[in-house]
C-alpha cells in the first residue's frame, strides 16, 4: 500500500496521540510513534512504526529524523497533571520545555518545517465567566500551562529564525474513544472526569464527588467544556493540511461541547 509520507507523532502511545495515529493512517500517511512509555501503552501502537525514545535525548531525535524523514510532526508528548505541576514545577519545565526545545531544534536541523502542536487551554489561566477566544490573554496559573505557553513562544521564535511553520491547538477537556473500539482512554491512575463518572455508574469505584458550591450555575457546581477525541484529532489533520497548503502559522482554541 502506498503512503503519502511519514508523520512523526510524539506521544503516539498516549490517549490523544494514538487516536491521531489512526487518523493519520486513514488520511493516507504513515504515523511514526515516538514515545518513552512513561504514561503510554504499547498495545495502542498499531498504525505505524514505533521508536522508543525520550525527547530529552537529542541524539535519538536526530536519528529518528534521519531514519524516517517525516514530512511533518504532531507533538503530543508532555506531562499534563496540573496538580503535580504545582508541587513539582521543575519536572514540567525540564520535560515539557526542554524536551520540546530538543524536538524543535532537531526538526529544524532535519528541514522538517511543519509542526502541529498540542497545546492547552491552561495557557489562558483563570477566566471565570468569560468566553475564551483566540485573543483572550494568556496568563497561565500553573507550571503546566506556563510550560505549554513557553513552547508556543518557541515555535514563534523559530518561525522567525528558521521558517518553522506551526499550528497550535489550545483545547479543553478531551473525552470519548475511537468509535470502532480499537483504542480508548486508559490512565493509571485515572484522573479524568468522564471515565471516573462511568466507573462510578458501573459500581467499579466509590460514588463520584462533584466539588464546588458557589459557581453561578443552577446547582452551584462548575461547568466544564469537552471535545470528543476523534473530533480533536480530525482538527489536527486539518492543521496538517493547512500547513501543507502553505497557509500561515495559527493558534486556535477547540471546545465545542459544554457539559
Amino acid at each position: 500500500m502506498t503512503t503519502r509520507g511519514n508523520i512523526l507523532v510524539t506521544g503516539g502511545a498516549g490517549y490523544i496521540g494514538s487516536h491521531a495515529c489512526k487518523a493519520i493512517k486513514r488520511a493516507g500517511y504513515t504515523p511514526v510513534t515516538l514515545d518513552n512509555f512513561s504514561t503510554g501503552w504499547r498495545q495502542v501502537v498499531k498504525f505505524g512504526p514505533l521508536v522508543e525514545a525520550d525527547l530529552l535525548d537529542r541524539t535519538a531525535l536526530d536519528q529518528v529524523f534521519k531514519d524516517y524523514k517525516p514530512k511533518a510532526l504532531m507533538h503530543f508528548a508532555a506531562l499534563s497533571q496540573v496538580g503535580e505541576s504545582v508541587t513539582d514545577p521543575g519536572k514540567y519545565w525540564r520535560n515539557n520545555v526542554g524536551g520540546s526545545l530538543n524536538l524543535i531544534e532537531a526538526a529544524c536541523a532535519a528541514k522538517c518545517k511543519k509542526f502541529i502542536f498540542s497545546s492547552t487551554c491552561a495557557t489562558y489561566g483563570e477566566h471565570d465567566g468569560v468566553l475564551i477566544t483566540e485573543e483572550t490573554p494568556q496568563t497561565p496559573a500553573n507550571a503546566y500551562g506556563a510550560s505549554k505557553l513557553a513552547v508556543e513562544q518557541m515555535l514563534k521564535n523559530f518561525e522567525a529564525s528558521h521558517g518553522l511553520k506551526s499550528v497550535m491547538f489550545r483545547y479543553f477537556n478531551v473525552a470519548g474513544a475511537d468509535p470502532e473500539g480499537e483504542i480508548g482512554e486508559c490512565h493509571e491512575p485515572e484522573t479524568h472526569l468522564i471515565p471516573l463518572a462511568i466507573r462510578s455508574a458501573m459500581g467499579l469505584r466509590r460514588p463520584l464527588k462533584i466539588n464546588g458550591t458557589d459557581y453561578a450555575t443552577p446547582d452551584g457546581t462548575c461547568v466544564r467544556d469537552y471535545v470528543h477525541v476523534t473530533d480533536l484529532v480530525e482538527a489536527h489533520i486539518l492543521g496538517l493540511k493547512w500547513l501543507q497548503g502553505g497557509k500561515p502559522n495559527r493558534g486556535t482554541w477547540w471546545a465545542p461541547l459544554r457539559l
